[in-house]
């Protein structure tokens, strides 16, 4: 670090300037919000990993986005938390980079997953003869380790470019945690092409796969119209329903902040919108795969019949 001349050694995450009171208030609401979060993913990923009917291809890529929601939300909220009651503790220069770069790591991979679970669901539909081959373990594997892997690369391509900035002014982040476009207005150089790169990788990471996942149940939609019982193609929309909630929840708030168009404040709008996407997307998706899932629902009571005493 040394090299390019950073001479800021921390920096101050000011991102709800909120009375004492209202802080302390929302300090309870959202640490009551994590620990749902906390809890819900890991029901999940322990129902996925007690229950033998549960060892599928579509639950093992469950268990996969439940441990990056876990991921996703300890990156963020618990500075956030700790903000909320210490407005004036700085979190140090390396901490911020490394929490930026474990943001777009997890988000990306996020993405990535979400598209490899439509192409699982579009199988299973389309090609129901052939999922135990199509989806074998060896393939399932090799998808999720392709996600984590490639999330982690396209986060490194916006990291690359970021390490080399100069930090000597302002040490004012108007964000709740080290979001890198309000990391990129305290450099002390012109961060254009930074900002554009960001955007770039960000579209990539977003349209690429919203548009494989239209495709998908593109595909989807087709073949269970095609269905003759009303039965049947009732059971080919219910297998895709909870993944079409989460994804619409999940893309939706992520093409507003870094693709779609803005109006107003923009900065602000976007603050706002990512505390949605680090509260309460990673607390709701379990929330609908339980609520949503015969089979999870299923697992879950007979867990729950196992620990009760005869």
């Amino acid at each position: 670090m040394g090299g390019n001349q950073t001479s800021v050694t921390e920096f101050l995450l000011v991102g709800f300037p909120l009375s004492p009171r209202m802080q302390l208030l929302l300090f309870g609401l959202f640490s009551l919000l994590f620990a749902f979060t906390l809890l819900g993913n890991g029901v999940i990923l322990g129902l996925i990993s007690l229950d033998s009917k549960l060892h599928t291809p579509m639950y093992f890529f469950l268990s996969q986005l439940a441990t990056v929601d876990i991921a996703y939300a300890c990156n963020t909220v618990p500075q956030m938390l700790v903000n909320l009651l210490s407005p004036a503790q700085p979190i140090s220069f390396a901490g911020c980079l490394t929490q930026t770069f474990l943001f777009l790591t997890f988000a990306l991979t996020e993405c990535l997953l979400l598209m490899v679970m439509s192409y699982d669901r579009y199988v299973a539909v389309c090609l129901p003869l052939r999922y135990s081959t199509i989806m074998s373990w060896r393939v399932c594997i090799t998808l999720a380790v392709a996600s984590w892997t490639l999330g982690f690369l396209l986060a490194l391509v916006d990291m690359v470019l970021l390490l080399p900035l100069p930090f000597c002014g302002p040490q004012k982040v108007s964000h709740f945690f080290c979001e890198i476009l309000a990391v990129l207005k305290l450099a002390c150089v012109d961060t254009h092409f930074n900002e554009v790169v960001v955007v770039a990788v960000a579209t990539l990471g977003l349209v690429g796969p919203v548009s494989a996942i239209v495709v998908s149940y593109g595909h989807i939609v087709w073949a269970a119209l095609k269905i003759q019982s009303a039965e049947g193609r009732w059971k080919a929309f219910s297998t895709c329903s909870s993944h079409l909630c989460v994804v619409g929840l999940f893309y939706g708030t992520a093409i507003i902040m870094y693709v779609g168009p803005q109006h107003g404040d923009p900065q602000e709008q976007k603050k706002y919108l990512l505390l949605f996407h680090s509260l309460f997307n990673p607390m709701l998706n379990p929330l609908i795969y339980s609520l949503r899932n015969r089979e999870v629902k299923a697992a879950l009571r007979r867990r729950l019949e196992k620990g009760r005493p005869l």
